[in-house]
């Protein structure tokens, strides 16, 4: 059974930061593309972060490029979201994905999602 478990989400002020993590079982890890989406309220989903089955390679959506950072443990089958310099509208769910294309950005399994609210 694929589980994609995501935690470390909850509430900040501006300019704080939080690291999201997200623990992955039921399939080979390694193999894997994994995404961070997020959804605020009224707005489409959208991709975050991606990070190559190696973790060689990363992609940022540019309103969290030099603020956010991917990375991930194969060891521990494990992604990880930081981000740091928190704004506003950063605010939404923030969903880990595993997609096998390296080239077709779909994701195929999805967690369930934490929350992320940043306010003063």
């Amino acid at each position: 059974q694929v589980r994609l478990v995501e935690s470390g989400g909850g509430l900040v002020q501006p300019g704080g930061s939080l690291r999201l993590s997200c623990a992955a079982s039921g399939f080979i890890f390694s193999n894997y593309v994994m995404y961070w989406h997020r959804q605020a309220p009224g707005k489409e989903r959208v991709v975050v972060a991606r990070i190559l089955a190696s973790g060689a390679t990363t992609n940022y959506a540019d309103s969290v490029k030099g603020r956010f950072t991917i990375s991930r443990d194969n060891t521990e089958n494990t992604v990880y979201l930081q981000m740091n310099n928190l704004k506003p509208e950063d605010t939404a769910v923030y969903y880990c994905a595993a997609g096998i294309h390296p080239t077709i950005w779909r994701s195929d399994y999805w967690g369930q999602g934490t929350q992320v609210a940043v306010s003063s």
